[in-house]
C-alpha cells in the first residue's frame, strides 16, 4: 500500500493534469491534500470539517468586489472565473439557491460575469434565437386544438 504523501502527489498530479496550476498552488494542494489524509489516518478529520464550515460562512471577498464586469469572485475560496454555478456545484457541493441564501445575494444578481452575459447574449442575437422561439412558439399555437 502506498504512504500518504504518494497517495497525495497522485492525487494532485491528477488535478494538476485538468487544471492550469502555478508552482506556489501545486504545492500548497499537495501540503493540503497531505494533512487531509494524515488527519483522516488519525481519526481527526471531524474536527476539520468543523473549522472548514466556520470558514465558510465569513466571505474571502465583499459581496461589492465578487460581481465584477469580466470575472465573478467565489466568496467561499476567493478563485475567479467567469460563471460560479458549476464551480458551486463541483468545488463546494451546494447550490446557486443556497449560496445565494449564504452570502444574502439576492435573487436579481446574475451569477456570471457581465461580460460573459452581454457576449453570450450578443451571440444568440446574431444566430438569430429569439426569432426561431417566436417562430416555434407561433406554430405551436397555432397546432393546439382550441377548447
Amino acid at each position: 500500500m502506498p504512504n500518504l504523501l504518494e497517495m497525495a502527489a497522485e492525487i494532485v498530479a491528477s488535478h494538476a493534469s485538468t487544471t492550469p496550476m502555478t508552482k506556489e498552488e501545486l504545492i500548497a494542494e499537495l501540503n493540503d491534500l497531505h494533512q487531509a489524509l494524515v488527519a483522516i489516518e488519525n481519526g481527526t478529520a471531524q474536527e476539520t470539517a468543523m473549522e472548514d464550515e466556520e470558514a465558510a460562512q465569513t466571505p474571502a471577498v465583499s459581496r461589492k468586489k465578487a460581481f465584477g464586469k469580466d470575472k465573478v469572485i467565489c466568496m467561499i475560496c476567493g478563485k475567479a472565473m467567469k460563471t460560479l454555478a458549476r464551480h458551486l456545484k463541483t468545488a463546494h457541493g451546494m447550490t446557486a439557491s443556497e449560496y445565494r441564501k449564504q452570502f444574502d445575494i439576492p435573487r436579481t444578481q446574475p451569477l456570471a460575469a457581465r461580460a460573459y452575459s452581454e457576449s453570450r447574449r450578443q451571440m444568440a442575437i446574431d444566430r438569430g434565437l429569439g426569432d426561431n422561439l417566436a417562430k416555434a412558439r407561433a406554430e405551436r399555437g397555432k397546432s393546439k386544438p382550441k377548447k
